[in-house]
């Protein structure tokens, strides 16, 4: 009997009559190096296993879409110093799950921030072993830390990101125009992106403009603290505008500097952004998964989960950036999603709201649904896809969108694209398997970050990720529902960015 042998180059063959390359769907044979990682060839048809040496890992996956795997460009980690909140380990198992290969982590929650060059390698220290995908780096502009700028740049990070508010958290604190000014500065003829948590507090007057520079936390709620429409009251679109117009008021100063606006919610901001890029300004924006697909309108009395900064807004300002988002040109150029968890006790839910089993701390039932007092984040990581896919089923979006937005896009804005958010020669063998028709209920199975509560907990979503594969090898399994045997194989992305 003959006995299968091993091809001397090994190779991992995916094949489908759904694939999308370079943005459009056709029939695919994808063929992956599993020495390199790298994609070696492709095929516009389905080739036969025949066609390839005895041996060769093969798989046809018609019906099902091959997709590029996600590259999520705005994941907390919080790893080292808050990873009860969450952690290297269950954030990558989250994203593997729902098709996404490579996360970039922001440069808070954790302690310390990724905002010297020693908090990053921090970072990278407690990174080792545990990715079940490629994870990349953020770093952060806070004030007095102009000096760590471009060390950052030569040790890899993607990107950087201030607050032009309270961040949240005591270790990052937000930035004055002059802090901005000097960033600008410093980093004007880098290979970067310059990113802003855009809100701050309009002046209510000239006389009081200069508050504006310290990020005042927001002025005392006129309603009932575990109302929703009291925090939204709160923490109005002109938060947003006002940021953005200063953001847009310092950019000649390095204009050759990318520039991008994390998770946009106001609508209102949309024409300040396209009047700057209009003038030839280099910015762009994100949405989050959360913006697209929650409305204020249905969070319940005391439903923290919802909670988040900018906040999850009016179902007509869902609307407007939706109808951004499908505009040719658009300013809306990525979905992340803003993976921002915390432990279940500082969201301080109603018993009623979930059956989480919940442990609060002594002295903290007052605070119980408390919108103000609860932590501020979305924990949404690796249920992306099949949340825009869903909603975007009543908006007409194509399977190319979701690549376009979630893929190929992310993975520009971070310096990748020559190496993910694709499927073509050359790149990563990333792929995303995705049953576009299957359902399944959002349940503690289907949210493997660490604390399992979600605002899209109970809810039903289309689409499901079957496999997720990092440079050529399979590391979810949705129907064996196991990860890879080789363990958690993910890659730190520290090439300097080019």
């Amino acid at each position: 009997m003959d006995v299968p042998t091993t091809p001397a180059n090994p190779i991992s063959v995916l094949a489908s009559s759904r694939a999308v390359l370079d943005g459009k769907l056709t029939a695919a044979t994808i063929v992956i190096s599993q020495t390199t990682g790298k994609i070696t060839s492709i095929f516009h048809s389905i080739l036969p296993a025949s066609d390839f040496p005895p041996g060769t890992s093969y798989v046809d996956h018609s019906p099902h879409l091959l997709l590029p795997g996600l590259v999520d460009a705005h994941v907390h980690l919080n790893e080292p110093g808050r990873t009860e909140w969450e952690g290297f380990w269950t954030g990558t198992r989250a994203a593997a799950f729902g098709g996404v290969t490579t996360v970039i982590d922001m440069p808070l929650n954790a302690i310390p921030p990724t905002t010297t060059v020693a908090g990053l390698n921090e970072k990278v220290q407690a990174a080792q072993g545990k990715c079940w995908v490629d994870v990349g780096f953020y770093g952060g502009v806070v004030p007095g830390n102009s000096a760590e700028l471009m060390p950052l740049v030569q040790a890899g990070v993607r990107g950087f990101k201030g607050f032009l508010i309270d961040s949240g958290v005591p270790e990052f604190p937000a930035v004055s125009s002059t802090d901005i000014a000097l960033a600008m500065a410093t980093l004007a003829n880098e290979p970067t992106t310059l990113m802003f948590h855009a809100e701050t507090i309009p002046p209510i007057a000239d006389s009081v403009g200069d508050d504006v520079q310290h990020s005042l936390p927001p002025m005392a709620p006129a309603g009932p603290l575990d109302e929703y429409s009291t925090f939204l009251a709160s923490r109005p679109s002109s938060f947003e505008t006002y940021a953005i117009a200063e953001i847009l008021s310092l950019a000649h100063i390095a204009p050759n500097l990318p520039l991008h606006i994390v998770h946009l919610s106001a609508i209102e901001a949309i024409p300040l952004l396209r009047g700057a890029i209009a003038q030839g300004i280099k910015i762009t924006a994100e949405t989050c998964f959360h913006y697209l697909s929650l409305a204020a309108e249905s969070v319940r009395k005391g439903d923290t989960r919802h909670k988040c900064c900018p906040p999850i807004r009016s179902k007509s300002n869902q609307d407007g950036l939706w109808e951004e988002l499908m505009r040719d040109g658009s300013c809306i150029k990525t979905i992340v999603s803003d993976h921002s968890p915390c432990t279940p006790n500082l969201k301080l839910l109603p018993a009623n709201i979930t059956n989480t089993n919940i442990s609060v701390p002594d002295g903290q039932e007052e605070g119980k649904g408390d919108f103000f007092s609860a932590w501020g984040g979305v924990s949404s990581v690796g249920l992306g896809l099949s949340i825009l896919w869903t909603e975007g089923q009543r908006r007409g979006i194509s399977i190319e969108d979701v690549v376009k937005w979630c893929c190929k896009s992310t993975a520009k804005q971070v310096g990748l694209e020559n190496e993910k958010g694709d499927l073509a020669v050359g790149f990563d063998g990333d792929v995303a398997v995705f049953d576009d028709k299957g359902y399944f209920e959002v349940g503690e199975e289907a949210m493997l970050f660490r604390n399992k509560y979600s605002p899209y907990q109970g809810m039903m979503l289309q689409g499901v990720v079957k496999e997720t594969w990092v440079r050529g090898q399979r590391v979810w399994d949705r129907e064996g529902r196991e990860f890879g045997k080789e363990g958690p194989i993910g890659t730190l992305l520290l090439e300097r960015r080019r």
